[in-house]
């Protein structure tokens, strides 16, 4: 059982749960939005996605991004996930990220989009 992210209640007042699948989404989010040093305790955790939005775009900012996106995801969920690509395009002031990655302990393939500007797919 795990919590589901944001926290938030059930229709029984419960704490709410998801699935092994969606957590694991939930925790991507997490990592793509933290900005590092948000955290007290592990001051390192995040990549701080939003903080890129006001940089200009160019082909070298997807790229960095790219590779600041799929190290982090590598170093704080690797025991859990496989990142097969990820994806970053710029938008007006948005950026959009794209990942495909695999469960380990299911080998089920997924993928997920994030913004920016909150809106995650």
């Amino acid at each position: 059982m795990n919590i589901d992210y944001p926290f938030s209640f059930d229709g029984r007042g419960r704490t709410a749960t998801t699935t092994e699948e969606d957590h694991i989404r939930d925790l991507i989010e997490q990592i793509l939005f933290t900005v590092p040093g948000e955290r007290v305790n592990r001051p390192d955790f995040g990549c701080g996605l939003q903080q890129l939005v006001f940089a200009p775009n160019s082909d070298e900012l997807a790229a960095a991004t790219q590779f600041l996106v799929q190290g982090s995801l590598q170093r704080w969920l690797g025991s859990l996930i496989k990142i097969d690509a990820v994806e970053v395009s710029a938008v007006d002031s948005s950026l959009r990220v794209n990942i495909r990655y695999t469960i380990i302990k299911s080998q089920k393939s997924e993928t997920a989009s994030f913004s920016t500007e909150g809106q995650a797919k």
